[in-house]
């Protein structure tokens, strides 16, 4: 699939060969390149070179690099679907976090129903290993927030669905933000994993109406918590000005 490169300018020709492959259709949305050692390997360049095309790869919005999962092939719309959704849902205001939380209630009820109808083991090896994360660091945001999407990703793998994990990526930094914004409600983390863990569960008895209806419930958590965090920003605000 791939010829081994003899430039001084190695990334480009790295770069210009899977860009080929990804506009020819030979790498489709969603799959997985191989990895860093495997790509220096067909390539015959060093680790280095590849980072450097992959990095280049990103910047063009042609793939993703998930730390600890790979990196996978977009269909090139993600970034401006972000960056649009970024302008229309401002998520310090509630509206926005309503929004968000109305957008996941119809989204993601149906991922983890088809997750349950198509999941692999490599995808429920990804689940579990993001709830132990997060049950090492249910006090630490940024490490619990990180393994939190990352579970609801390997979610969207599972769906089996390369447009699913595309729309879902597009709006990744803006569940970081909400997760952020809600983490510090009372018992917010600890209630989301247990919510966590019934969907997992019902993933890995591939029973769908029981993941739709376990996530449906992690979502009314969220809008839950939500109102919650926009009441104290709201305090907070109001305790600022005074």
């Amino acid at each position: 699939m791939y010829k081994a490169v003899r430039t001084f300018r190695l990334y480009e020709q790295i770069v210009q060969q899977i860009e080929d492959s990804i506009l020819s259709g030979a790498l489709k949305a969603g799959e997985q390149l191989p990895s860093e050692r495997e790509l220096a390997t067909r390539f015959a360049v060093s680790r280095t070179a590849v980072r450097e095309a992959v990095r280049a790869l990103s910047e063009k919005g042609l793939v993703e690099a998930y730390t600890g999962r790979g990196t996978f092939v977009t269909d090139g719309t993600s970034r401006v679907i972000r960056q649009s959704l970024d302008r229309m849902i401002k998520i310090g205001q509630p509206e926005g976090s309503t929004q968000l939380v109305e957008l996941r209630e119809i989204f993601e009820p149906e991922i983890s129903a088809l997750a349950a109808l198509r999941v692999e083991e490599q995808h429920l090896v990804s689940m579990r290993d993001a709830i132990a994360i997060m049950d090492r660091n249910i006090t630490k945001p940024e490490a619990f927030i990180e393994a939190d999407l990352d579970f609801h990703l390997a979610l969207a793998e599972a769906a089996g669905n390369p447009i699913v994990l595309s729309l879902l990526d597009s709006i990744v930094e803006l569940l970081r933000e909400q997760r952020m914004r809600i983490f510090s409600t009372g018992g917010g983390p600890v209630r989301g994993q247990e919510h966590h863990k019934k969907i997992l569960k019902a993933i890995e008895k591939r029973n769908p109406s029981l993941a739709r209806n376990s996530m449906r419930a992690h979502l009314q958590q969220v809008r839950e918590d939500s109102i919650v965090a926009s009441a104290m920003d709201k305090s907070h605000s109001s305790a600022a000005a005074h």
